[in-house]
């Protein structure tokens, strides 16, 4: 078994050969996607081994040189169409990362050699195609010319070498990765909102997402904005049958895509078990073949982006029947919300973080908050603690949404102040992530904490769901006490008078035979004269 640190350890370095050559947004496509060459290669040559001598190889270079022999006997066909068939690519054996190490201790490695391997990959099997379409091997940030470039990913290579990717069972190498990514988000900063949701956020969302179905055989996870996929995998956790997940995901960003879909196969999810798409969520909806509405949705989607809020989006079937109302041009938050809503089955649970002016905006927003909760739509509110995300440093909230339920009151929750401030961001802990769930499950009130609003008090404050409004987390002044604070000043200047009288007493003290002497005692006196 791998151990995690020493794993994590040896994927960090990894970052501290580019680090200098390229900012963080960059050299993270080098590094997660040799990580990832690395594993395809390492797991190839184990199970081509097995294929062969019925057993795991006691390391690498040994299922190298079976795999060598293998594939120069005449069974090598038959053995290539196995290997594909269970894995959906095949790599020649120049063309593993092992082979890329001798190439390297022999001096004779060229990055033309790694770029065939990855196209071999890519062309493999569709699951595959363009994974690698980020990591750059002909740009100038690894050097100048090819000799350079070429010695700059070699020295990567070298280092990730001490990996062991293939007995680091279980989620050690996939939650490895997570490790990664999270560290590659706090480098980057705001340009990390689109591939990442920080620990405390993700796990409350999947928490309360999950709630009720962890036993449940076959759960379908939804997230149309779905980053690194990071939100959709931490549902593993939290059910009993993860091997049987099916996941169904949507991002716009490309590179971004890419990386949630390595991070699939670093999880350990099965090929169909995959269902990630490159598209934009509210242009063209999708799912809409086949499965359509899903257990559990979950998104972190960009707060307050642009979209076209065109006439015939009115027509659209996710968001027809909000009268006629359709989130503004300038703020798709709600065009996100009606979307995943869409998409949720009954039953399910969907939860979304979003900026807090979607719980009190008018207008449009208003009107589809004010029928989503006459329909009893929305189940709770959470309030996060600001400074919680890399993209931006205002508070947000988790909007739990549920299908033809019964009741229309609404829990909110005040979360605000249960964080610890960690170098630029504030990190909700596990005794804090553990709070809010436990409150979610009560459902019941807590001073300062948490509210359970029925609808009637709900309309009376015209459906605007602003958390000061049901749970006042102020704390009470002080009271003063006159008669002792009156006591206490009174002591005060009695003490202060006495210090000025045993001040002149010493300063009356003072030799004084100077004129010089004399003035300036004087004047020092005059000072205290009337106090």
């Amino acid at each position: 078994m791998s151990d995690s640190k020493d794993l994590l350890a040896v994927l960090w370095a990894g970052a501290d050969v580019l680090r200098g050559k390229m900012d963080a947004n960059e050299y993270k496509d080098y590094l997660l996607g040799l990580v990832f060459y690395k594993y395809l290669s390492d797991h190839y040559l184990t199970v081509a081994y097995d294929l062969v001598e019925n057993g795991a190889p006691k390391d690498l270079e040994e299922a190298q040189r079976v795999y060598e022999r293998a594939c120069s006997s005449e069974d090598a066909a038959e053995l290539l169409e196995e290997i594909k068939t269970s894995l959906h690519y095949t790599l020649e054996p120049q063309m593993t990362y092992t082979a890329m190490l001798r190439a390297i201790d022999e001096q004779r490695f060229n990055r033309e050699a790694l770029q065939a391997a990855f196209n071999r990959i890519q062309e493999s099997d569709a699951l595959f195609n363009g994974l690698f379409a980020d990591v750059d091997l002909y740009s100038t940030r690894l050097g100048i010319g090819d000799t350079k470039q070429s010695a700059t990913i070699a020295d990567v290579i070298k280092v990730l070498a001490a990996a062991d990717l293939i007995h680091a069972e279980g989620d050690v190498l996939g939650n490895a990765y997570e490790y990664l990514i999270g560290q590659f988000a706090s480098e980057t900063g705001k340009k990390a909102g689109e591939f990442y949701t920080p620990h405390g956020p993700a796990q409350i969302l999947c928490r309360i997402a999950t709630a009720g179905q962890e036993g449940k055989r076959g759960l379908q996870v939804y997230d149309p904005c779905m980053g690194s996929g990071s939100l959709m995998l931490s549902v593993k956790k939290y059910n009993k049958e993860p091997d049987y997940i099916k996941y169904y995901g949507q991002e716009l960003m490309t590179s971004t895509y890419n990386l949630a879909r390595m991070n699939m196969f670093l999880h350990q999810v099965l090929p169909e078990n995959q269902h990630l798409r490159n598209a934009d969520t509210l242009d063209a909806d999708w799912p809409t073949d086949e499965e359509t509405q899903f257990d559990v949705v979950t998104m972190n989607p960009p707060y307050s982006a642009h979209w076209s809020a065109k006439e015939g989006f009115k027509q659209d079937e996710r968001f027809m029947d909000y009268g006629g109302a359709l989130a503004p041009k300038s703020k798709a938050d709600y065009a996100f919300l009606l979307h995943g809503f869409y998409h949720l089955k009954p039953g399910g649970t969907m939860a979304i973080v979003l900026p807090h002016g979607v719980l009190f905006r008018g207008g449009a927003e208003g009107t589809i908050r004010e029928i989503l909760l006459k329909n009893g739509s929305i189940y709770a509110v959470i309030g996060l603690p600001a400074n919680m995300f890399f993209n931006t440093t205002i508070p947000t909230c988790i909007i739990v949404l549920k299908k033809h339920r019964e009741g229309r009151d609404v829990l909110f929750i005040d979360a605000s102040t249960l964080f610890e401030k960690e170098k630029k961001q504030n990190v909700m802990k596990e005794e804090h992530i553990s709070r809010v769930v436990e409150l979610y499950k009560e459902r019941k009130d807590v001073d300062k904490m948490a509210h359970v609003a029925q609808f009637e008090e709900l309309e009376q404050n015209g459906f605007n769901l602003n958390i000061p409004r049901y749970i006042d987390s102020s704390e009470a002044e002080e009271r003063i006490d006159i008669v002792k604070l009156t006591a206490e000043i009174a002591q005060t200047k009695g003490a202060i008078r006495q210090g000025n009288e045993d001040l002149l007493a010493l300063i009356g003290e003072l030799d004084t035979s100077s004129d010089e002497a004399r003035q300036a005692v004087e004047s020092f006196k005059q000072i205290f004269a009337g106090v």
